[in-house]
Protein backbone atom coordinates (compact mmCIF):
# COMPACT_ATOMS: atom_id res chain seq x y z
CA UNK A 1 0.00 0.00 0.00
CA UNK A 2 1.11 3.87 -0.21
CA UNK A 3 2.45 4.74 3.02
CA UNK A 4 0.03 7.61 3.05
CA UNK A 5 -3.21 8.43 1.56
CA UNK A 6 -5.22 11.52 1.25
CA UNK A 7 -8.97 12.96 0.89
CA UNK A 8 -9.62 16.37 -0.28
CA UNK A 9 -13.46 17.72 -0.18
CA UNK A 10 -14.41 14.27 -0.77
CA UNK A 11 -11.82 13.21 -3.73
CA UNK A 12 -9.22 11.09 -3.34
CA UNK A 13 -6.05 13.72 -4.43
CA UNK A 14 -2.86 14.72 -2.34
CA UNK A 15 -2.80 19.00 -3.24
CA UNK A 16 -5.08 22.10 -2.53
CA UNK A 17 -4.99 25.15 -4.80
CA UNK A 18 -1.75 27.31 -4.49
CA UNK A 19 -5.12 29.97 -3.39
CA UNK A 20 -5.51 27.91 -0.35
CA UNK A 21 -5.45 29.95 3.08
CA UNK A 22 -4.59 27.14 4.47
CA UNK A 23 -1.30 26.90 2.16
CA UNK A 24 -1.01 30.83 2.07
CA UNK A 25 -1.64 31.61 5.53
CA UNK A 26 -1.82 29.14 8.07
CA UNK A 27 -5.62 29.85 7.83
CA UNK A 28 -6.99 26.82 9.48
CA UNK A 29 -6.66 24.27 12.33
CA UNK A 30 -6.25 20.45 12.24
CA UNK A 31 -6.09 17.58 14.73
CA UNK A 32 -4.51 13.89 15.17
CA UNK A 33 -5.99 10.65 15.73
CA UNK A 34 -5.46 7.24 16.16
CA UNK A 35 -7.00 4.52 14.01
CA UNK A 36 -7.35 1.59 15.78
CA UNK A 37 -9.63 -1.59 14.62
CA UNK A 38 -10.81 0.71 11.94
CA UNK A 39 -12.08 3.03 13.87
CA UNK A 40 -11.27 6.48 15.20
CA UNK A 41 -10.47 6.68 18.34
CA UNK A 42 -12.04 9.39 20.38
CA UNK A 43 -13.65 10.57 17.89
CA UNK A 44 -16.77 12.61 19.77
CA UNK A 45 -13.94 14.47 21.76
CA UNK A 46 -11.93 15.05 18.46
CA UNK A 47 -14.42 16.23 16.41
CA UNK A 48 -15.54 18.52 19.89
CA UNK A 49 -12.21 20.26 19.81
CA UNK A 50 -12.18 20.90 15.79
CA UNK A 51 -15.58 22.94 16.22
CA UNK A 52 -14.42 24.64 19.15
CA UNK A 53 -11.23 25.33 17.06
CA UNK A 54 -12.95 26.75 13.82
CA UNK A 55 -15.38 28.77 16.40
CA UNK A 56 -12.36 30.80 16.95
CA UNK A 57 -10.96 32.01 14.44
CA UNK A 58 -13.98 32.00 13.42
CA UNK A 59 -14.40 28.94 10.72
CA UNK A 60 -17.62 26.78 10.46
CA UNK A 61 -16.50 23.60 10.94
CA UNK A 62 -18.10 20.68 8.47
CA UNK A 63 -20.79 18.71 10.06
CA UNK A 64 -19.34 15.05 11.80
CA UNK A 65 -21.93 13.30 9.69
CA UNK A 66 -19.88 14.44 6.50
CA UNK A 67 -16.48 14.25 7.88
CA UNK A 68 -16.86 10.20 8.75
CA UNK A 69 -18.49 10.28 5.22
CA UNK A 70 -15.29 11.14 3.27
CA UNK A 71 -13.14 8.94 6.42
CA UNK A 72 -15.36 6.21 5.37
CA UNK A 73 -14.91 6.61 1.55
CA UNK A 74 -10.99 7.09 2.22
CA UNK A 75 -10.74 3.44 3.97
CA UNK A 76 -13.25 1.69 1.77
CA UNK A 77 -11.09 2.26 -1.57
CA UNK A 78 -8.01 1.03 -0.49
CA UNK A 79 -8.00 -2.32 -2.42
CA UNK A 80 -4.37 -4.03 -1.25
CA UNK A 81 -4.11 -3.69 2.27
CA UNK A 82 -5.34 -3.30 5.77
CA UNK A 83 -6.34 0.39 6.80
CA UNK A 84 -7.74 -0.76 10.17
CA UNK A 85 -4.98 0.88 12.37
CA UNK A 86 -2.83 4.06 11.75
CA UNK A 87 -3.05 7.34 12.00
CA UNK A 88 -5.43 9.51 10.88
CA UNK A 89 -5.11 13.93 11.02
CA UNK A 90 -8.13 16.33 9.82
CA UNK A 91 -7.05 19.43 8.33
CA UNK A 92 -9.93 22.49 8.10
CA UNK A 93 -8.82 25.38 6.22
CA UNK A 94 -10.72 28.56 5.39
CA UNK A 95 -11.19 27.79 2.14
CA UNK A 96 -9.51 29.33 -1.06
CA UNK A 97 -9.30 32.78 -1.51
CA UNK A 98 -7.66 36.13 -2.62
CA UNK A 99 -4.46 38.00 -2.27
CA UNK A 100 -4.40 39.35 1.03
CA UNK A 101 -4.77 38.73 4.56
CA UNK A 102 -8.56 39.76 4.49
CA UNK A 103 -10.55 36.60 4.54
CA UNK A 104 -13.44 36.33 2.38
CA UNK A 105 -17.08 37.39 3.21
CA UNK A 106 -18.30 33.95 2.14
CA UNK A 107 -15.92 30.70 2.42
CA UNK A 108 -15.90 27.25 1.68
CA UNK A 109 -14.14 25.36 4.10
CA UNK A 110 -11.64 22.94 2.38
CA UNK A 111 -11.88 19.36 4.40
CA UNK A 112 -8.36 17.13 3.88
CA UNK A 113 -8.03 13.77 5.82
CA UNK A 114 -4.83 12.18 5.66
CA UNK A 115 -4.39 8.62 6.66
CA UNK A 116 -0.49 7.33 7.18
CA UNK A 117 1.03 4.30 8.92
CA UNK A 118 1.23 4.35 12.68
CA UNK A 119 4.91 5.05 13.75
CA UNK A 120 6.70 2.39 15.30
CA UNK A 121 7.68 2.89 18.68
CA UNK A 122 10.51 1.16 20.73
CA UNK A 123 8.65 -1.16 23.35
CA UNK A 124 11.11 0.69 26.00
CA UNK A 125 9.13 3.86 26.05
CA UNK A 126 6.42 2.31 27.73
CA UNK A 127 7.98 0.02 29.44
CA UNK A 128 10.91 2.83 30.57
CA UNK A 129 9.96 5.72 29.83
CA UNK A 130 11.20 8.54 27.62
CA UNK A 131 13.90 11.54 28.13
CA UNK A 132 12.93 15.11 27.21
CA UNK A 133 15.30 18.28 25.91
CA UNK A 134 15.03 22.08 27.21
CA UNK A 135 14.53 23.45 24.06
CA UNK A 136 15.87 27.25 23.09
CA UNK A 137 12.80 27.82 21.41
CA UNK A 138 10.24 29.92 23.05
CA UNK A 139 6.35 30.26 22.47
CA UNK A 140 5.25 33.79 21.90
CA UNK A 141 1.74 34.51 24.14
CA UNK A 142 -1.11 35.25 21.89
CA UNK A 143 -4.40 34.40 23.95
CA UNK A 144 -6.48 34.54 20.89
CA UNK A 145 -4.92 31.81 19.68
CA UNK A 146 -3.97 29.28 22.97
CA UNK A 147 -4.98 26.05 22.96
CA UNK A 148 -6.26 25.54 19.69
CA UNK A 149 -4.49 23.77 17.47
CA UNK A 150 -4.21 25.88 14.19
CA UNK A 151 -1.77 25.75 11.20
CA UNK A 152 0.70 28.44 12.13
CA UNK A 153 3.39 25.36 13.49
CA UNK A 154 6.64 27.11 13.24
CA UNK A 155 7.41 27.26 16.68
CA UNK A 156 6.97 23.40 17.09
CA UNK A 157 8.99 22.85 14.12
CA UNK A 158 11.74 25.13 14.94
CA UNK A 159 11.88 23.23 18.62
CA UNK A 160 11.75 19.77 16.82
CA UNK A 161 14.38 20.92 15.02
CA UNK A 162 16.85 20.98 18.06
CA UNK A 163 16.13 18.04 18.84
CA UNK A 164 19.15 16.01 17.12
CA UNK A 165 20.18 13.92 19.92
CA UNK A 166 18.41 10.67 19.95
CA UNK A 167 18.55 9.76 23.73
CA UNK A 168 15.57 12.28 23.63
CA UNK A 169 12.06 11.86 22.37
CA UNK A 170 10.68 15.32 22.69
CA UNK A 171 11.55 18.73 23.91
CA UNK A 172 10.35 21.03 26.41
CA UNK A 173 8.70 24.06 25.38
CA UNK A 174 8.84 27.40 27.78
CA UNK A 175 7.07 30.84 26.66
CA UNK A 176 9.30 34.28 27.15
CA UNK A 177 8.81 34.42 30.88
CA UNK A 178 10.10 31.03 31.10
CA UNK A 179 6.97 29.16 32.23
CA UNK A 180 6.53 25.21 31.57
CA UNK A 181 3.91 25.17 28.83
CA UNK A 182 4.29 21.81 26.54
CA UNK A 183 5.81 19.41 24.96
CA UNK A 184 6.64 20.04 21.37
CA UNK A 185 4.10 17.16 20.07
CA UNK A 186 2.40 16.94 23.76
CA UNK A 187 0.82 18.05 26.86
CA UNK A 188 2.85 17.71 30.41
CA UNK A 189 1.28 16.98 33.78
CA UNK A 190 3.73 16.09 37.40
CA UNK A 191 2.56 14.80 40.16
CA UNK A 192 4.44 16.60 43.39
CA UNK A 193 2.61 15.86 47.04
CA UNK A 194 -0.27 14.17 46.01
CA UNK A 195 -1.42 16.92 43.38
CA UNK A 196 -1.83 16.26 39.70
CA UNK A 197 -0.64 19.91 37.87
CA UNK A 198 -0.73 20.77 33.92
CA UNK A 199 0.77 23.99 32.86
CA UNK A 200 -1.98 26.51 31.84
CA UNK A 201 -2.27 27.24 28.75
CA UNK A 202 -4.34 30.84 28.56
CA UNK A 203 -1.55 32.65 26.65
CA UNK A 204 -0.23 30.15 24.33
CA UNK A 205 -0.02 26.01 23.63
CA UNK A 206 -2.29 23.20 22.28
CA UNK A 207 -4.92 21.97 24.28
CA UNK A 208 -4.78 17.94 23.36
CA UNK A 209 -7.40 15.74 23.37
CA UNK A 210 -5.14 13.34 25.39
CA UNK A 211 -5.01 16.05 27.99
CA UNK A 212 -8.43 17.11 27.91
CA UNK A 213 -9.15 12.60 28.23
CA UNK A 214 -6.79 12.82 31.50
CA UNK A 215 -8.61 16.00 33.14
CA UNK A 216 -11.65 13.93 32.13
CA UNK A 217 -10.77 11.38 33.75
CA UNK A 218 -9.66 12.87 37.14
CA UNK A 219 -12.80 14.40 37.24
CA UNK A 220 -14.84 11.42 37.41
CA UNK A 221 -13.07 10.04 40.23
CA UNK A 222 -13.73 13.30 42.05
CA UNK A 223 -10.03 14.69 41.91
CA UNK A 224 -8.71 17.92 40.36
CA UNK A 225 -5.99 18.70 37.81
CA UNK A 226 -4.71 22.28 39.17
CA UNK A 227 -4.19 24.29 35.77
CA UNK A 228 -1.11 26.52 36.74
CA UNK A 229 2.19 28.07 35.75
CA UNK A 230 4.74 25.80 36.45
CA UNK A 231 8.38 26.33 36.03
CA UNK A 232 11.43 24.03 34.97
CA UNK A 233 12.10 23.79 38.91
CA UNK A 234 8.42 21.96 39.26
CA UNK A 235 9.18 19.55 36.50
CA UNK A 236 12.84 18.42 37.98
CA UNK A 237 11.65 18.46 41.29
CA UNK A 238 8.09 16.59 41.13
CA UNK A 239 7.80 12.81 42.09
CA UNK A 240 6.51 12.19 38.59
CA UNK A 241 6.73 13.79 35.27
CA UNK A 242 4.16 12.32 32.32
CA UNK A 243 3.71 13.46 28.35
CA UNK A 244 0.91 12.48 27.17
CA UNK A 245 -0.68 13.21 23.23
CA UNK A 246 -3.59 10.96 21.20
CA UNK A 247 -0.94 8.92 19.35
CA UNK A 248 1.37 7.35 21.49
CA UNK A 249 -0.99 7.72 25.04
CA UNK A 250 1.19 8.81 27.90
CA UNK A 251 5.00 8.26 28.76
CA UNK A 252 6.60 8.95 32.24
CA UNK A 253 9.48 11.47 31.28
CA UNK A 254 12.46 9.82 33.33
CA UNK A 255 14.72 12.30 31.97
CA UNK A 256 15.40 15.58 31.55
CA UNK A 257 18.42 17.25 29.48
CA UNK A 258 20.89 15.35 31.83
CA UNK A 259 18.76 15.22 35.27
CA UNK A 260 17.15 12.23 36.43
CA UNK A 261 13.57 12.74 37.07
CA UNK A 262 11.77 10.59 39.79
CA UNK A 263 9.56 8.09 38.44
CA UNK A 264 6.84 5.74 39.45
CA UNK A 265 3.90 3.39 37.71
CA UNK A 266 2.06 6.74 37.42
CA UNK A 267 1.75 6.40 33.12
CA UNK A 268 1.27 2.88 33.40
CA UNK A 269 -1.90 3.05 35.47
CA UNK A 270 -3.30 6.39 33.02
CA UNK A 271 -2.74 4.03 30.24
CA UNK A 272 -4.98 1.03 32.09
CA UNK A 273 -7.13 3.76 33.25
CA UNK A 274 -7.77 5.50 29.94
CA UNK A 275 -8.16 2.16 28.36
CA UNK A 276 -5.02 2.89 25.87
CA UNK A 277 -4.33 0.26 23.39
CA UNK A 278 -0.22 -0.16 23.42
CA UNK A 279 0.65 -1.32 19.65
Amino acid sequence: MSSIRYCVNGKLVSGVAPTNRGFAYGDGIFRTMRLLNGELQDWPLHYQTLVADCSKIHIVCPSAELLMQEFKHLMATAEDADLSSGIVKVIITRGDGARGYAPPAICEPTRVLIHSALPVYPPAIYDVGVALYTCQTRLASQPLLAGIKHLNRLENVLARAELKDPRFFDGVLRDYEDHVIEAVSGNLFIHKDGLVMTPALEQCGVAGVMRQKILDWYKTQGQTVVSTSLLMENLLTADAVVVANSVYGVLQVTQIDEQVIASNDWAKQLRSDLAYVVH
